[in-house]
């Protein structure tokens, strides 16, 4: 099976790098068009219907963001390929989306290839650009969805249904307002940083928290932070004067 995938970068030689990368690895991806623009682009979408799209996110006259938002549902996959933006960063991690800093590492472009390839044959609308684009629209101060790629499936979760988030490894179980829980194999790290503009806190190696469902302080086995759950969260000697400047914050 051929996976037809367009390219769209304001420069020639980011896009002739990754054409010789997909010649080398990827014999199945065919390169059906390239664009040099958003507008170019989306015209090129509209008319070859590609499965798969590298989009770079600055470009002038319009952003690969603003490109997504034009389009719709998008049926195809996405992968961007760009020089490191912040807030266009986090709102890719959020959604789950594969993402490729310039310039690209070989090994991490393979992964992200295989990665859209599954996704690709398993598809119909892809939910995770529906869900940036929602992030995006949003703004980081409301309660957007998280995409939590779970061994079965990917969970959307609002922010804000989740309690808290326990780090075993490599990997990170949520557990939701609603009782249900979710294991992603990525670290607690990873989500911290994510979520804490959003409300979350770092309370120890293992914990994360919703600073919402916080009850209240204890001060016994030198602090420990009691969720409206009733659940005890413990809280290290490092992180201890944090968690209270967060708490006489709230």
């Amino acid at each position: 099976m051929k996976i037809e995938a367009i390219i769209i970068d304001d420069e020639q030689g980011n896009i002739d790098n990754l054409c010789r990368l997909i010649d080398k690895f990827n014999p199945d991806l065919l390169v059906v068009g390239t664009a040099n623009s958003a507008a170019e682009g989306e015209i090129l979408i509209r008319r070859l219907e590609p499965d798969l799209v590298f989009l770079d996110i600055q470009m002038p006259g319009g952003s690969g963001f603003d490109l997504l938002g034009r389009l719709g549902q998008a049926r195809f996959e996405v992968i961007f390929v760009t020089a490191f933006d912040q807030y266009g960063i986090q709102a890719i991690k959020f959604s789950a989306i594969d993402y490729l800093l310039k310039p690209l590492d070989e090994n991490e472009f393979q992964v992200a290839v295989e990665k859209a390839k599954i996704r690709v044959r398993e598809r119909t609308t892809s939910q995770s650009v529906s869900n940036l684009l929602e992030y995006l629209q949003a703004g980081r101060k409301s309660a957007p969805k998280l995409a939590l790629p779970t061994f079965k499936e990917t969970l959307y979760v609002a922010t804000d249904e989740v309690i808290r988030c326990e780090a075993a490894n490599s990997y990170t179980t949520f557990y939701l307002r609603n009782g249900d829980q979710a294991t992603v194999c990525k670290t607690l790290k990873e989500f911290a940083e994510l979520l804490k503009v959003h409300g979350f806190i770092r309370t120890h190696q293992s914990h994360l928290v919703n600073i919402q469902y916080v009850k209240s302080y204890l001060k016994e086995d030198g602090g420990m932070l009691l969720l409206e759950n009733e659940f005890r969260i413990p809280i290290s000697r490092q992180h201890r004067e944090l968690v209270k400047s967060r708490l006489a914050n709230m």
